[in-house]
């Protein structure tokens, strides 16, 4: 019978390259990403070619702030998990330098502003003159909603407070 042969840590001291793994695939912050929503996106979705990123620079996911090869890979990345999830946590305003002050003790509470988000048009409707679409939900919007949702739960906890004891 022989030894059970041990792995070797061959990086276990090397704190550059474990630096490198945790950064390598690190994506812009939700405040960058607002920044360049309400400044520039028109741009950022008509770049010059460039040749040293994927795709030329010509299929740009604003939202997610990532390159993609050709359109039908940018159009497949609209419909996935990880574009859906990024505009869901883009519909709320981004934490800003006032709401950490305000949350110091500098200042009132502000309830941050919920926000309604849309997929980016395709670059033949940008052409045509159209725009990303950043639109703020006002407060009457959802009051006229929950009343119906808010009778249905209501009539929920009624049945169960009326049920039965055994």
């Amino acid at each position: 019978m022989g030894m059970v042969t041990k792995r070797k840590k061959m990086h276990y001291g090397d704190t550059h390259l474990q630096r490198r793994w945790r950064v390598r695939n690190r994506r812009r912050d939700l405040d960058q990403i607002d920044d360049d929503l309400r400044t520039r996106s028109g741009e950022l979705i008509n770049q010059n070619v460039d040749l040293d990123k994927p795709g030329f620079a010509q299929f740009y996911c604003v939202h997610c702030a990532k390159y993609f090869i050709d359109d039908t890979a940018m159009q497949a990345h609209f419909r996935t998990k990880v574009h859906k999830r990024r505009l869901k946590a883009l519909e709320i305003e981004p934490y800003s330098i006032e709401e950490a002050e305000r949350a110091a003790g500098r200042g009132s509470f502000v309830k941050p502003k919920k926000r309604s988000m849309e997929t980016q048009p395709s670059k033949e409707d940008v052409v045509a003159g159209k725009r990303i679409r950043v639109e703020e939900v006002t407060e009457d919007t959802d009051a006229t909603d929950s009343p119906s949702t808010s009778k249905t739960k209501r009539k929920k906890a009624e049945k169960m407070e009326t049920s039965p004891e055994g």
